[in-house]
């Protein structure tokens, strides 16, 4: 269930051999081939659409656009925009019609097999093979039957982000990169005792605990219907939230509080959070929507002690797909622009934005960590390039109704509507008993 990424055995790795491998790619040109028989690249002008979300606050779509076509003048590419909440709705709409656009995302793992296995997505295998001993990628997880259906451009990690000033101001010992949950429960009662403000923010995502559970405790299986790995993690955030240590849920569900607002306006010091808020944070410290104040990046607290190395964490990479349906000269240039935005060329255009890319080199680190707030200390370093980072949605068949459960599941115990074990109970008993298991 588990692979290790950990960025840091990437660093000093040189790109040479991607981007030779796509050079060599690139350099044969299609004469009219078919889907996933397409070579990558082709000398002639070609016109395509790609997907994305939220184009005014999320820019990586444009960006990777607009560095592709500078080098690939002959290809033009129109972003055509979704709505963030219901983009899998509104894409599954338009592929049915055999309306969507030539490549574009796949946000996460969790409908990875429902595009692929009605057929939507390009085999993409040959251009995966590319990559085959390039330690600054890794594709282990978008495998499915020994096929490839799409290439990860970003990976998020979850993090834990924290404001300096208030442990400062607390006199509370920062983190040092090998806390357990309970290391963090204790910062977070002490910081809370001091009065400024709560000691931690937990989103109302079941991803939140669950998330955590699935990859860090041993053994932990979601399709097994056995969910009593999540108890102890629900314990201890039901255990914060009891003693006023973090907002409640239901008080973050009915005044729909947003994260980005709690822990940058300084309402909580500590926040559990994946690494695409990095980006979020700096743009809104610089406009002023979030306080000035010094904060950190930390691994995030482990279910077991022994993990320093190698923090043991969660995130689905964000991956790109090439619509099945294209053929030709529009095939190799949708081809061509996934090998860009997932090698070394496209992160660099990613961590230029504050945005973490899936190909991870020591060039993209420096890239990264030269933006401007960036927190330049070693242990913000180390977060943010060296975890074991684990699936939240492993890919099969019945994961996305297994998630549905598991989601109602997170609001009855976090609501305290129903005891933990019981409500454990329930979820394997229905998933159990609508033939999920694996």
């Amino acid at each position: 269930m588990s692979h290790l990424i950990t960025r840091r055995t990437a660093l000093g790795v040189g790109s040479a051999a991607i981007l030779a491998t796509l050079a060599a790619c690139g350099s044969s040109k299609s004469n009219g081939s078919s889907g996933s028989q397409a070579t990558v690249g082709t000398d002639a002008e070609v016109e395509l659409t790609f997907a994305g979300w939220s184009l005014d606050t999320t820019p990586e779509f444009q960006a990777l656009a607009d560095a592709f076509t500078a080098a690939n003048p002959n290809i033009t590419i129109t972003v055509k925009e979704y709505s963030a909440q219901d983009y899998d709705t509104q894409l599954t709409t338009d592929l049915s019609a055999g309306s969507a656009p030539d490549v574009f995302p796949i946000k996460n793992l969790l409908r990875y097999y429902y595009y692929m296995s009605n057929g939507q997505l390009m085999d993409l295998s040959d251009m995966a093979a590319g990559f085959d001993g390039d330690e600054a990628i890794d594709l282990t997880y978008l495998e499915y039957d020994s096929k490839y259906f799409a290439l990860p451009y970003r990976q998020d990690s979850w993090l834990l982000f924290y404001n300096k000033d208030a442990f400062a101001q607390a006199g509370v010992e920062e983190p040092d990169g090998s806390w357990t949950w309970e290391d963090y429960k204790q910062a977070a009662s002490k910081i809370t005792a001091a009065g400024e403000m709560k000691g931690a923010y937990h989103h109302t995502w079941q991803s939140v605990v669950q998330g955590f559970a699935l990859a860090q405790y041993p053994d932990a299986d979601l399709t097994s219907g056995d969910y009593s790995y999540l108890k102890p993690f629900y314990e201890t955030a039901l255990e914060m939230q009891d003693s006023g240590d973090v907002e409640t849920f239901a008080t973050a569900q009915a005044q729909s509080l947003t994260y980005q607002a709690q822990f940058g306006t300084q309402k909580a010091a500590m926040m559990p959070m994946g690494s695409w808020f990095i980006a979020t944070l700096l743009e809104q410290q610089s406009t002023g929507d979030a306080d000035e104040f010094e904060w950190g990046l930390a691994p995030i607290p482990q279910y077991e002690s022994g993990h320093e190395d190698a923090p043991i964490t969660f995130g689905d990479p964000t991956s790109l797909a090439v619509n099945a349906a294209l053929e030709g000269d529009k095939a190799s240039a949708a081809k061509a622009f996934v090998a860009f935005a997932t090698g070394e060329e496209g992160a660099r255009a990613m961590a230029a934005i504050g945005i973490t890319p899936a190909y991870f080199s020591e060039t993209i680190e420096s890239t990264f960590f030269d933006l401007d707030g960036m927190p330049q200390d070693d242990l913000s370093k180390l977060a943010f390039s060296t975890h074991d980072t684990r699936p939240e949605n492993p890919v099969s068949e019945t994961v996305n109704d297994i998630q549905t459960i598991l989601n109602d599941t997170h609001s009855e115990i976090m609501t305290e509507t129903t005891p933990v074990d019981e409500a454990l109970s329930k979820a394997g008993e229905d998933i159990k008993g609508q033939g999920l298991t694996a």
